[in-house]
């Protein structure tokens, strides 16, 4: 048995620490929608600069999804958009919930995510329908959101808002994320960081922490 030590908060990404996400599922729906000659266009989708503007607020929906019809060229509606957009948004494993659910009887908790609107509606829906749990404000006692707060990781800035906000020394903060850049940035800082390798990695950290 381990125990958690001078860690007073838990921070968790969202992406693959709590909900799965599948990139991959999302380009072939993005590929049932657009005519062959474009499918070559997929790969810019994600990477796209627009992407990363939406994700720190610097646009709206509205213009997110006018940004992707000038990518393709092709007269999208905003539902279908919005389909694929949301389609990498996988499961929501009830036992991570569960997880959440009791270590904030210990801890102090908290989401930070890169995010934009359309994903973060579409994952409060999803939340609510697969665990009854009434959006992430439902479930962690802070939420911190990039396209909400102008800033995103791995910019050590999003990190000494978040520490600021909470008012927890940084050595006392436990931060968990899938994306190796996004742990450095925070270690920058001095968060204590732990590497989310694989959908069972969370679930295995605190199987033995008492």
């Amino acid at each position: 048995m381990k125990k958690l030590e001078n860690i007073d908060f838990l921070i968790f990404d969202l992406g693959n620490v709590i909900i799965d996400i599948d990139y991959d599922f999302s380009i072939r729906e993005l590929k049932k929608i657009l005519p062959e000659e474009k499918h070559h266009l997929t790969s810019s989708f994600f990477p796209s600069t627009f992407h990363k503007e939406y994700e720190k607020g610097m646009i709206n929906s509205d213009q997110f999804r006018n940004a992707v019809r000038e990518l393709y060229q092709v007269d999208l509606s905003n539902d279908q958009i919005d389909h694929v957009w949301n389609s990498l948004l996988r499961d929501v494993p009830q036992e991570r919930i569960d997880l959440i659910g009791r270590l904030n009887r210990d801890f102090g908790t908290a989401v930070l995510s890169n995010t934009n609107e359309i994903h973060i509606l579409k994952f409060n829906e999803m939340l609510k329908a697969q665990t009854s749990v009434d959006g992430l404000s439902g479930l962690f006692d802070r939420v911190f959101l990039s396209h909400e707060m102008g800033l995103a990781k791995p910019d050590e800035a999003i990190y000494e808002a978040v520490i600021n906000e909470i008012q927890v020394e940084p050595k006392r903060v436990l931060f968990f994320d899938d994306l190796l850049a996004n742990l450095e940035g925070a270690k920058r800082v001095g968060l204590q960081t732990y590497h989310i390798t694989h959908p069972k990695a969370l679930i295995q950290f605190f199987a033995d922490v008492h």
